[in-house]
Parts: structure tokens; sequence; C-alpha cells
């Protein structure tokens, strides 16, 4: 499956409505990406070695953060490879001008 073919999926299981685009995507993004966060948190807690199952948890939260992303891309018009492509685009030249490292959106 693909960014796009995941895309149009997740479309098919978003129930929010219209009046709610765009905003509950990104909070719910949020959201997940501080549950992704707060897994993490824990294996640095309690170790490693006390969750084996620490991948298969983070993965499915990264999932839901995935889920997300779909639709939020959706509500404001994009396809996800798009905004996959740009962004490599964007890494790539920050590679090639030694700024990868820098911080701030304009460098």
């Amino acid at each position: 499956m693909n960014f796009n073919e995941y895309q149009e999926m997740a479309k098919t299981t978003a129930i929010y409505g219209d009046q709610h685009k765009i905003l509950y995507p990104a909070l719910g993004l949020a959201g997940e990406a501080g549950e992704v966060a707060n897994k993490v948190k824990k294996l640095i807690r309690d170790g490693y070695e006390k969750n084996k199952d620490y991948r298969k948890e983070v993965a499915s939260e990264i999932g839901d953060v995935l889920w997300y992303c779909a639709v939020l891309a959706s509500d404001i018009g994009y396809e996800l490879s798009d905004i996959a492509f740009s962004n490599t685009v964007k890494l790539q030249d920050r590679m090639n001008r030694g700024v990868i490292g820098g911080s701030g959106d304009n460098r």
C-alpha cells in the first residue's frame, strides 16, 4: 500500500463533521504524537527490558499519527505522497547547504 492508497482508506473511516475539518485531525495528531512520546518516555524510565512489546506499542501509536496526518492532508487538499516528496526535497536542500542540523523553518 502506498501513501495515497492509505490516505483514501483513512478518509473512509473519518467520521467527524465538515465543520470540524482541519481542527479535529490537527488536535488528534497532537494527542497521538503525545502518546508516542509517552510510550518512549516510559521506556526511558522503566528500561526496554521491562516491556518486550514496546516496538509493537510504539508502532501502533505511529499508525494513529499516520491516520491523523492522512485525513488532515485530505482536509487541506493535499495528497500524502506530495507532502512526503516536498519534505524530501526540503531536507535534501538543507543537507546540500549544510544546514540540516540547524534550527528554524527558514534555513
